[in-house]
């Protein structure tokens, strides 16, 4: 159906008047979701873009071939489910924040008796202290270190009572509270100083720790005296390191936006205790909509239940919808939420350092651009491709003779990985021989490929010229051959490197150890058998942990745990008669003879 019948007055009339969420879909994909007061005169809006040819929204409409809507009782409902629908479907024309990870925190579980630091994900409402966000695991686990040599809190998920320390104690990493080698208030003043630390009090601690420097000193305390000054030493470090750009000490979220042509750079910066502690960056290549629109539409795809908002957010211009957006976000934090669009004060410098951070992304998209097209010629080139590749697919076989198979495919787009073409599949073969393994996989996602119109332009395969020739033969019987470009790498002996295999070419390619090209086929050979690894090794502990009581018909997780906790182990289960078994609470005398005939085969 045309877009022009699509947004016929016919087709128009039956669209409710009231708020709700839109779908603009294509063939095989939904293109766009969005938002309206009044779905009918949003949609009718579309109209007026037909005649602008090269809009982007105008390309976007040939596409369509139906538009569905979801009509809802309040705008505030359209928000939440626009939101929801973009997060789940991520249509090609919506703003999508693509790195959309959480984010590591420290948590300080100050509500339980013994306290102590670990790194979460998540953050949830149990009464611990949360700091964070820390763009840099890296940074955020020398905090953490920093913190446990200056502060040595309990390590242990759990406080059990013991007669002697662990060796955390000896070595000065733990204050044993287990053994009681700590007295309750002692130990609640290092966590006091914990949380000063990750509040950005330093200076303050720094202060009061001095004080007791010189009271130990004074009453010739001086093992706590030498104590306290390697505290106030590590404390000077961290000083050393902070940025402070504010004098509030509050904890902010700073939205930077750049619009270059039609891509779009977004920036923010985590603000904790008036310190900058990370940044998180975001390109947008072609988004629809004016500038308010890809601000809301991000604030409101970036922080959920997961990634709440802080208390307060800086953004370079009001976004829509302001009140619903505070009310939603008041939501997710379970408290207040401030919005301000700074113009000039004393906010104005963190503000102008999250548009500097939004403007460089533009430079480092030109650097990756540069340094794609580079390497896409240098691989066209040392491969003798008939034409660039800018989609790669490598396929890797993990086993161990031939149990739990497991084929892995990674996907390469413009030379960066591209997760949304990462497939596992479970090889149906139980035979020892790779070749076999290779050519199902590779057979079944050529298939799948054809029928979902979505091949690569180069398959890499990770294997010698046996493995090829088995490529070349899977091309040839779907008729492909020709059309996808075939490669194989291999491992050989030291002295001699990887070697490289192409169609028709008797003898490998000969390619520099460090070129360019063999390295990037490296790394892409690489990840797909850190993938591939991953799911084998989680197939095969799953098959080595299975149980025999696993299989029996009749006993599901419950039986199976009385079976074993009335007769103790899989042997004396095995051993026991039809009696025994009836005697097992639950087990009546028909499924003990049926469980004791499927032991033993019967």
């Amino acid at each position: 159906m045309s877009t022009n019948n699509l947004l016929s007055s016919q087709f128009l009339q039956n669209i409710s008047t009231g708020p709700g969420v839109y779908q603009m879909l294509g063939k095989k994909e939904i293109l766009y979701v969005g938002k309206a007061v009044n779905l009918r005169k949003r949609i009718s809006s579309y109209r007026r873009c037909l005649d602008v040819a090269h809009s982007k929204t105008a390309v976007m409409l040939t596409k369509v071939e139906r538009i569905d809507t979801i009509r809802t009782t309040t705008e505030k409902e359209a928000l939440i489910l626009e939101a929801s629908l973009i997060k789940k479907h991520r249509p090609r024309y919506n703003v999508i924040l693509r790195d959309d990870k959480n984010y590591p925190l420290i948590k300080v579980t100050v509500q339980e008796k013994w306290p102590r630091i670990v790194i979460t994900r998540r953050r949830i409402r149990d009464g611990s202290r949360y700091f964070g966000p820390y763009s840099s695991t890296s940074s955020m686990r020398e905090t953490l270190r920093l913190l446990q040599s200056i502060f040595p809190l309990r390590r242990c998920p759990k406080v059990k009572p013991r007669s002697r320390p662990c060796l955390n104690f000896q070595l000065g990493h733990c204050l044993a509270p287990c053994c009681r080698e700590v007295n309750a208030e002692a130990y609640r003043e290092m966590v006091l100083g914990v949380v000063m630390v990750l509040e950005g009090r330093n200076r303050e601690l720094s202060r009061q720790l001095k004080k007791k420097m010189t009271t130990a000193a004074r009453e010739l305390r001086f093992e706590d005296a030498a104590a306290i000054r390697d505290q106030i030493r590590g404390l000077e470090l961290t000083l050393e390191r902070q940025v402070i750009v504010a004098g509030h000490g509050r904890d902010q979220d700073v939205f930077g936006l750049v619009r270059q042509h039609a891509s779009v750079g977004i920036a923010i910066l985590f603000v904790r205790s008036g310190i900058v502690s990370g940044a998180q960056t975001f390109f947008l290549a072609h988004p629809l909509g004016t500038e308010r629109d890809i601000l809301t539409e991000a604030i409101m795809q970036y922080y959920s239940t997961d990634r709440q908002p802080p208390p307060e957010i800086l953004l370079p211009l009001q976004p829509l919808n302001e009140s619903l957006l505070l009310e939603h976000l008041s939501e997710l934090r379970e408290g207040s939420v401030k919005v301000q669009v700074p113009k000039k004060g004393g906010y104005m410098q963190i503000m102008n350092m999250a548009r500097q951070n939004a403007t460089e992304i533009f430079s480092q998209q030109e650097k990756k651009k540069k340094a794609w097209n580079a390497l896409a010629s240098g691989l066209q080139q040392s491969l003798k491709l008939r034409c660039e590749p800018f989609l790669i697919e490598c396929i890797d076989i993990s086993n161990i003779s031939g149990t739990d198979g497991v084929g892995s495919v990674v996907s390469y787009k413009n030379g960066q990985k591209n997760p949304k073409g990462y497939r596992h599949y479970r090889v149906r073969s139980n035979q020892p021989d790779d070749y076999a393994m290779m050519r199902e996989v590779l057979d079944r996602r050529v298939k799948r490929g054809m029928e979902h119109d979505d091949l690569p332009d180069m398959f890499l395969l990770d294997g010698g010229k046996g493995h090829l020739n088995m490529g070349i033969d899977v091309l040839q019987r779907n008729k492909l051959d020709g059309r996808i470009e075939l490669v194989a790498i291999a491992k050989e002996k030291r002295e001699e490197g990887e070697k490289v295999y192409r169609p028709q070419r008797k003898n490998p390619l000969s390619l520099p150890r460090h070129s360019p090209v063999l390295l990037f086929l490296m790394q892409v050979r690489d990840e797909a058998h850190r993938f591939g690894i991953t799911r084998h090794r989680s197939l095969r502990n799953r098959h080595i942990l299975k149980s025999e009581l696993d299989s029996l018909q009749g006993v599901g997780p419950a039986r199976k745990k009385l079976l074993l906790k009335t007769l103790g182990s899989i042997n004396k289960i095995k051993k026991a008669s039809p009696g025994q078994l009836s005697g097992v609470p639950g087990i009546g005398p028909q499924l003990a003879r049926s469980i004791y005939n499927q032991l033993h085969n019967i």
